[in-house]
């Protein structure tokens, strides 16, 4: 998959985002009937407009450099449950930024043909300096040579998040993407609803 080289997205106004986030519960001695709960969050122009909230099972006990089988059938299910498709998908992964170049990102991309993009706290396995202290401050995160990733300095005084460039986006659209859909806040507030979303289900069961 990781070779695969589809054709590049680039956001256009006015833009459409979702973002998917699945948390698991305990596996009460079974690691193979894990239960887990997805939510996804549709907004346009700053606004939610849907969201998708279920719950199912995880998949097969983690394995490193393979969460995508593990993760992805619940955030796929979560997102075709969304009542409109949107222009790009943020998940709480990697996407080039992987050993096999394929994280969870690039796969689910793949999977549900949508260009997606990665927001994490850390990078994986690629290494840059960090950005400058301004908001839209950026900085490269390059694995063997190519640049996979960008740290991205959201807000002043906070941590950058890095935004990983997975299906059909670069590093450089991942950045664009993130600063856009995080305003006042650290991460963008899709990928955060969703994770409350998510949590909530949880929580409630």
């Amino acid at each position: 998959m990781a070779a695969l080289r589809p054709a590049l997205w680039r956001p256009e106004p006015p833009l459409t985002v979702a973002a998917a986030v699945v948390v698991g519960g305990r596996d009460a001695g079974n690691r193979d009937q894990v239960p887990g709960w997805a939510a996804a969050v549709f907004r346009r122009g700053g606004v939610e407009v849907a969201r998708s909230v279920l719950e199912g099972a995880m998949g097969p006990p983690y394995v490193p450099a393979l969460l995508a089988a593990r993760e992805g059938p619940l955030l796929a299910a979560a997102v075709a449950g969304l009542a409109s498709r949107p222009d790009v998908l943020l998940l709480a992964a990697t996407g080039r930024d992987h050993p096999r170049r394929a994280g969870l990102a690039l796969h689910l991309g793949a999977v549900l043909d949508l260009p997606t993009l990665g927001v994490t706290d850390h990078p994986l396995l690629a290494a840059g300096p960090p950005p400058g202290p301004v908001r839209g401050d950026t900085s490269p995160l390059v694995l063997d040579g190519a640049e996979v990733a960008r740290w991205v300095r959201t807000a002043p005084g906070v941590r950058p998040v890095v935004a990983h460039a997975a299906w059909r986006t670069t590093a450089a659209t991942a950045a664009e993407v993130v600063l856009a859909t995080a305003t006042g806040v650290r991460t963008p507030q899709a990928l955060r609803e969703a994770r409350r979303l998510a949590r909530e289900a949880r929580s409630a069961r």
